[in-house]
């Protein structure tokens, strides 16, 4: 893979160009197409593996029309939708993705904070319609929180020692990796939601990959996605723990609704 300069556009996603943010501690490498890691400190709190073929591994947000069951992502992965319009600039502190799907514009920028241990993903959505639109929006991203190379050499293994719990007061889930024998480092991770608009609903919750993906299908069809159904809410020490929230919210007509993750 190669990297972009600072300031560059990329206008294909299928093109293998990637990007770093850091503030030192917390460090983020994300790729045209928006898939890529986090670390803290050198613990992955995201699976990754090299791929520059699919670029299946990510962080990742989803969007559904809730009136035509349209599906797409805020980047070209995972759902691998082709947009109207696409492109990609990597600046020196963020990184911004932009896509037209139809009468909906959306922007993402992608920052990693400099006096916090975070990554914020700030989506923009404009509706270019003659009519008010709901959207659904989808967060999905699979939890290691431990050394990445311990992850690949055994990752099932891995799996067993993270534990997911949702807390409805601050609507945010967290995730607790338990300590193996004493003296192990432990780490936990958090993920919220913050909407600037319109909200539709109660946000929801999935911790559980498999019950995410379902049977048989992958990160471009999940279950989750599937059905106008709610997620699960499973939360535990799940046999392959991820991150996933759910909100939807109401864009009025030539309106904008903004989220933070």
């Amino acid at each position: 893979m190669s990297a972009a300069a600072s300031g560059d556009t990329v206008i294909a996603p299928s093109i293998p160009q990637t990007h770093l943010l850091s503030n030192g501690r917390y460090t983020l490498m994300l790729t045209a197409a928006g898939s890529g890691y986090s670390q803290w400190q050198g613990c992955a709190i995201t699976r990754w593996r090299e791929d520059p073929t699919r670029d299946p591994w990510g962080s990742y947000l989803y969007l559904r029309d809730m009136h035509s069951s349209a599906t797409w992502s805020a980047g070209y992965q995972p759902t691998g939708r082709a947009a109207d319009e696409y492109a990609v600039t990597f600046e020196e502190g963020r990184a911004v993705i932009h896509r037209r799907d139809g009468d909906i514009e959306t922007t993402t920028e992608i920052i990693v904070a400099k006096g916090e241990d975070a990554e914020l993903r700030r989506v923009s959505l404009r509706n270019h319609g003659s009519q008010e639109r709901v959207l659904e929006l989808t967060s999905y991203a699979e939890l290691v929180l431990a050394p990445a190379s311990g992850d690949a050499a055994h990752p099932a293994f891995s799996k067993l020692f993270v534990r997911t719990e949702w807390l409805p007061e601050q609507a945010l889930l967290l995730a607790t990796r338990r300590v193996r024998t004493p003296g192990d480092p432990s780490a936990c991770a958090a993920q919220w939601l913050e909407i600037e608009g319109e909200a539709d609903g109660d946000t929801e919750f999935e911790t559980d990959r498999a019950a995410f993906i379902g049977r048989g299908r992958d990160l471009r069809t999940p279950v989750a996605l599937a059905h106008q159904q709610p997620l699960g809410g499973g939360i535990g020490t799940v046999l392959d723990p991820i991150f996933s929230l759910r909100q939807r919210v109401r864009i009025p007509a030539g309106g904008t609704a903004r989220l933070t993750l």
